[in-house]
Protein backbone atom coordinates (compact mmCIF):
# COMPACT_ATOMS: atom_id res chain seq x y z
CA UNK A 1 0.00 0.00 0.00
CA UNK A 2 1.25 3.18 -0.82
CA UNK A 3 2.81 5.82 2.16
CA UNK A 4 -0.15 8.02 1.28
CA UNK A 5 -3.21 6.14 0.30
CA UNK A 6 -5.68 8.50 0.42
CA UNK A 7 -3.42 11.35 -2.03
CA UNK A 8 -5.69 13.05 -4.21
CA UNK A 9 -8.87 12.32 -1.82
CA UNK A 10 -11.41 14.70 -0.06
CA UNK A 11 -12.72 14.47 3.20
CA UNK A 12 -15.31 16.01 5.31
CA UNK A 13 -14.80 15.44 8.69
CA UNK A 14 -17.94 15.48 11.15
CA UNK A 15 -17.75 15.69 15.01
CA UNK A 16 -14.57 16.84 16.20
CA UNK A 17 -15.34 18.82 19.68
CA UNK A 18 -11.35 18.40 20.53
CA UNK A 19 -7.97 16.99 20.47
CA UNK A 20 -9.59 14.05 22.41
CA UNK A 21 -12.32 13.65 20.01
CA UNK A 22 -12.02 9.83 18.47
CA UNK A 23 -12.94 12.68 15.00
CA UNK A 24 -10.07 14.22 15.28
CA UNK A 25 -7.80 10.86 15.23
CA UNK A 26 -8.95 9.69 12.28
CA UNK A 27 -9.06 13.35 10.96
CA UNK A 28 -5.20 13.33 11.86
CA UNK A 29 -4.90 9.94 10.71
CA UNK A 30 -6.24 10.76 7.22
CA UNK A 31 -4.25 13.66 6.82
CA UNK A 32 -1.08 11.84 7.24
CA UNK A 33 -2.30 9.69 4.19
CA UNK A 34 -2.64 12.55 2.08
CA UNK A 35 -6.54 13.34 2.10
CA UNK A 36 -7.54 17.25 2.04
CA UNK A 37 -9.96 17.79 5.14
CA UNK A 38 -13.05 19.63 5.12
CA UNK A 39 -14.38 20.12 8.71
CA UNK A 40 -17.34 20.58 10.54
CA UNK A 41 -18.29 22.56 13.98
CA UNK A 42 -21.14 22.51 15.84
CA UNK A 43 -22.54 25.76 17.25
CA UNK A 44 -20.18 28.54 18.19
CA UNK A 45 -19.03 27.22 21.72
CA UNK A 46 -17.13 24.23 19.43
CA UNK A 47 -15.83 26.78 16.58
CA UNK A 48 -12.47 27.97 18.60
CA UNK A 49 -11.87 24.55 19.48
CA UNK A 50 -12.22 23.14 15.57
CA UNK A 51 -10.99 26.06 14.13
CA UNK A 52 -7.76 25.78 15.87
CA UNK A 53 -7.19 22.53 15.10
CA UNK A 54 -8.07 22.13 11.45
CA UNK A 55 -5.49 25.36 11.07
CA UNK A 56 -2.58 22.62 11.94
CA UNK A 57 -2.92 21.06 8.30
CA UNK A 58 -2.84 24.67 6.99
CA UNK A 59 -4.69 28.03 7.95
CA UNK A 60 -6.95 27.58 4.86
CA UNK A 61 -8.15 24.47 5.72
CA UNK A 62 -12.08 24.63 5.66
CA UNK A 63 -14.48 24.64 7.69
CA UNK A 64 -18.55 25.43 8.20
CA UNK A 65 -20.97 25.44 11.02
CA UNK A 66 -23.20 22.54 10.61
CA UNK A 67 -25.57 21.14 13.53
CA UNK A 68 -26.96 17.87 11.57
CA UNK A 69 -30.23 18.47 13.53
CA UNK A 70 -30.85 21.26 11.56
CA UNK A 71 -31.86 20.80 8.09
CA UNK A 72 -30.97 23.95 6.96
CA UNK A 73 -27.33 23.67 8.76
CA UNK A 74 -26.57 20.21 6.55
CA UNK A 75 -27.96 22.02 3.68
CA UNK A 76 -26.04 25.35 4.18
CA UNK A 77 -23.10 22.85 4.96
CA UNK A 78 -22.96 21.09 1.73
CA UNK A 79 -23.36 24.04 -0.14
CA UNK A 80 -20.42 25.36 0.79
CA UNK A 81 -18.61 22.33 -0.19
CA UNK A 82 -19.47 22.76 -3.44
CA UNK A 83 -18.07 25.72 -3.83
CA UNK A 84 -15.14 24.82 -3.13
CA UNK A 85 -14.92 21.52 -4.33
CA UNK A 86 -16.34 19.47 -7.05
CA UNK A 87 -16.22 15.59 -5.64
CA UNK A 88 -15.90 14.13 -2.26
CA UNK A 89 -14.24 10.74 -1.48
CA UNK A 90 -14.42 10.22 2.18
CA UNK A 91 -17.06 11.41 4.88
CA UNK A 92 -16.46 10.47 8.55
CA UNK A 93 -19.46 10.04 10.79
CA UNK A 94 -18.59 10.87 14.69
CA UNK A 95 -21.72 12.61 15.73
CA UNK A 96 -23.88 11.17 19.01
CA UNK A 97 -25.79 12.71 21.74
CA UNK A 98 -28.61 11.67 24.14
CA UNK A 99 -28.92 13.99 27.27
CA UNK A 100 -27.13 12.92 30.12
CA UNK A 101 -30.02 12.11 32.32
CA UNK A 102 -30.58 9.52 29.65
CA UNK A 103 -27.24 7.96 30.21
CA UNK A 104 -27.90 7.36 34.09
CA UNK A 105 -30.13 4.95 35.87
CA UNK A 106 -32.92 2.89 33.92
CA UNK A 107 -33.44 2.14 30.26
CA UNK A 108 -36.75 2.03 31.20
CA UNK A 109 -37.13 5.46 32.59
CA UNK A 110 -35.82 7.11 28.88
CA UNK A 111 -38.41 9.60 27.67
CA UNK A 112 -39.67 9.76 24.65
CA UNK A 113 -37.57 13.17 24.32
CA UNK A 114 -34.61 11.53 25.05
CA UNK A 115 -35.05 8.30 22.56
CA UNK A 116 -35.83 10.98 20.18
CA UNK A 117 -33.10 12.87 20.43
CA UNK A 118 -30.41 10.26 20.16
CA UNK A 119 -32.03 8.71 17.55
CA UNK A 120 -32.04 11.89 15.20
CA UNK A 121 -28.70 13.12 15.77
CA UNK A 122 -26.68 9.86 16.54
CA UNK A 123 -28.39 7.68 13.95
CA UNK A 124 -30.26 9.53 11.12
CA UNK A 125 -27.68 11.96 10.80
CA UNK A 126 -25.62 9.47 9.02
CA UNK A 127 -28.65 8.53 6.48
CA UNK A 128 -29.15 12.52 5.92
CA UNK A 129 -25.30 13.54 5.34
CA UNK A 130 -25.08 9.88 3.03
CA UNK A 131 -27.54 11.85 1.29
CA UNK A 132 -26.53 15.00 1.08
CA UNK A 133 -22.68 13.73 0.31
CA UNK A 134 -23.77 11.26 -2.52
CA UNK A 135 -24.17 13.57 -5.71
CA UNK A 136 -20.52 14.73 -4.73
CA UNK A 137 -18.93 11.19 -4.57
CA UNK A 138 -19.06 10.81 -8.29
CA UNK A 139 -16.20 8.63 -8.23
CA UNK A 140 -16.99 6.67 -5.25
CA UNK A 141 -15.97 6.38 -1.98
CA UNK A 142 -15.99 5.54 1.55
CA UNK A 143 -18.51 6.93 4.08
CA UNK A 144 -17.44 5.33 7.99
CA UNK A 145 -19.39 6.06 11.35
CA UNK A 146 -18.55 5.59 15.10
CA UNK A 147 -20.16 3.01 16.78
CA UNK A 148 -19.88 1.19 19.98
CA UNK A 149 -20.44 -2.86 21.33
CA UNK A 150 -23.55 -1.40 23.35
CA UNK A 151 -25.37 -1.11 19.94
CA UNK A 152 -24.64 -5.00 20.14
CA UNK A 153 -24.85 -5.99 23.89
CA UNK A 154 -26.33 -4.55 26.93
CA UNK A 155 -24.02 -2.02 28.58
CA UNK A 156 -25.21 -0.60 31.71
CA UNK A 157 -25.88 3.03 32.19
CA UNK A 158 -25.31 2.90 27.86
CA UNK A 159 -29.10 3.00 27.83
CA UNK A 160 -30.82 4.63 25.27
CA UNK A 161 -27.06 5.77 23.13
CA UNK A 162 -26.99 1.87 23.03
CA UNK A 163 -30.76 1.53 21.18
CA UNK A 164 -29.47 4.36 18.95
CA UNK A 165 -25.98 2.91 17.74
CA UNK A 166 -27.77 -0.14 16.86
CA UNK A 167 -30.23 1.82 14.54
CA UNK A 168 -27.16 3.16 13.34
CA UNK A 169 -25.42 0.01 12.73
CA UNK A 170 -28.50 -0.66 10.81
CA UNK A 171 -28.85 1.97 8.92
CA UNK A 172 -25.11 1.66 7.70
CA UNK A 173 -25.82 -2.02 6.27
CA UNK A 174 -29.15 -0.29 4.40
CA UNK A 175 -27.27 2.59 3.17
CA UNK A 176 -24.32 0.21 1.84
CA UNK A 177 -26.69 -1.26 -0.30
CA UNK A 178 -28.30 1.72 -1.70
CA UNK A 179 -25.16 3.39 -2.14
CA UNK A 180 -23.12 0.04 -3.35
CA UNK A 181 -24.22 0.95 -7.34
CA UNK A 182 -22.31 4.17 -7.06
CA UNK A 183 -19.27 2.37 -5.51
CA UNK A 184 -20.16 4.22 -2.40
CA UNK A 185 -18.88 1.89 0.49
CA UNK A 186 -20.39 2.49 4.00
CA UNK A 187 -19.04 1.27 6.81
CA UNK A 188 -18.64 1.34 11.08
CA UNK A 189 -15.79 1.22 13.24
CA UNK A 190 -16.77 -0.06 17.04
CA UNK A 191 -14.01 1.50 19.06
CA UNK A 192 -13.75 0.24 22.41
CA UNK A 193 -13.92 2.53 25.62
CA UNK A 194 -11.61 5.59 24.78
CA UNK A 195 -11.18 8.45 27.65
CA UNK A 196 -13.31 11.20 25.31
CA UNK A 197 -15.42 13.93 25.85
CA UNK A 198 -18.44 12.24 24.99
CA UNK A 199 -17.21 9.23 26.99
CA UNK A 200 -16.80 11.09 29.94
CA UNK A 201 -20.64 11.73 30.21
CA UNK A 202 -21.30 7.74 30.30
CA UNK A 203 -22.25 6.82 34.30
CA UNK A 204 -19.24 4.17 35.04
CA UNK A 205 -16.83 5.08 32.54
CA UNK A 206 -13.82 4.59 34.76
CA UNK A 207 -15.04 1.22 35.44
CA UNK A 208 -15.72 0.28 32.14
CA UNK A 209 -11.93 0.84 31.00
CA UNK A 210 -11.58 -1.53 34.19
CA UNK A 211 -13.03 -4.01 33.06
CA UNK A 212 -12.01 -4.31 29.39
CA UNK A 213 -8.20 -3.98 30.77
CA UNK A 214 -9.10 -7.10 32.59
CA UNK A 215 -11.13 -9.04 30.31
CA UNK A 216 -9.70 -8.27 26.29
CA UNK A 217 -7.85 -10.48 24.52
CA UNK A 218 -5.22 -7.57 24.34
CA UNK A 219 -5.82 -7.00 28.09
CA UNK A 220 -6.71 -3.29 26.71
CA UNK A 221 -9.44 -1.52 24.77
CA UNK A 222 -7.23 0.68 22.31
CA UNK A 223 -5.72 4.15 21.49
CA UNK A 224 -6.74 7.25 18.84
CA UNK A 225 -4.35 6.50 16.83
CA UNK A 226 -5.45 2.94 16.22
CA UNK A 227 -8.46 3.99 15.33
CA UNK A 228 -7.14 6.29 12.86
CA UNK A 229 -4.86 3.28 11.10
CA UNK A 230 -8.21 1.51 11.09
CA UNK A 231 -9.97 4.71 9.57
CA UNK A 232 -7.39 4.59 6.79
CA UNK A 233 -7.55 1.18 6.08
CA UNK A 234 -11.31 1.99 5.72
CA UNK A 235 -11.25 4.72 3.63
CA UNK A 236 -8.80 2.91 1.22
CA UNK A 237 -8.72 0.73 -1.99
CA UNK A 238 -7.49 -1.87 0.46
CA UNK A 239 -10.90 -2.04 1.85
CA UNK A 240 -12.55 -1.99 -1.67
CA UNK A 241 -14.40 -4.67 -1.43
CA UNK A 242 -15.75 -4.22 2.27
CA UNK A 243 -19.13 -2.50 2.76
CA UNK A 244 -21.73 -2.76 5.20
CA UNK A 245 -19.54 -3.80 7.81
CA UNK A 246 -19.01 -3.31 11.70
CA UNK A 247 -14.97 -3.68 12.02
CA UNK A 248 -14.38 -4.20 15.93
CA UNK A 249 -11.43 -2.40 17.46
CA UNK A 250 -11.51 -3.18 20.95
CA UNK A 251 -8.37 -5.42 21.81
CA UNK A 252 -10.87 -8.23 20.74
CA UNK A 253 -13.43 -7.61 23.82
CA UNK A 254 -16.48 -8.10 20.99
CA UNK A 255 -15.20 -11.79 20.40
CA UNK A 256 -15.63 -12.77 24.76
CA UNK A 257 -18.33 -14.58 26.11
CA UNK A 258 -17.82 -14.07 29.49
Amino acid sequence: MSQQPLAGKTALVFGVANKRSIAWAIAQAWAEAGAKLIFNYQGERLKDNVEELAATFGPDTPLFPCDVSKDEEVDAFFEKVAGITDRVDLVLHSVAFAPKEALEGSFLNTTREAYLTAHNISAYSLVHLARKAEPLMTQGGSIIAMSYYGAEKVVPHYNVMGVAKASLEASTRYLAYDLGKKKIRVNCISAGPVNTLAARGISGFGAMLKHYDAHAPLGRSCDPAELGATGVFLASDGAAAITGQVIYVDGGYQIMGM
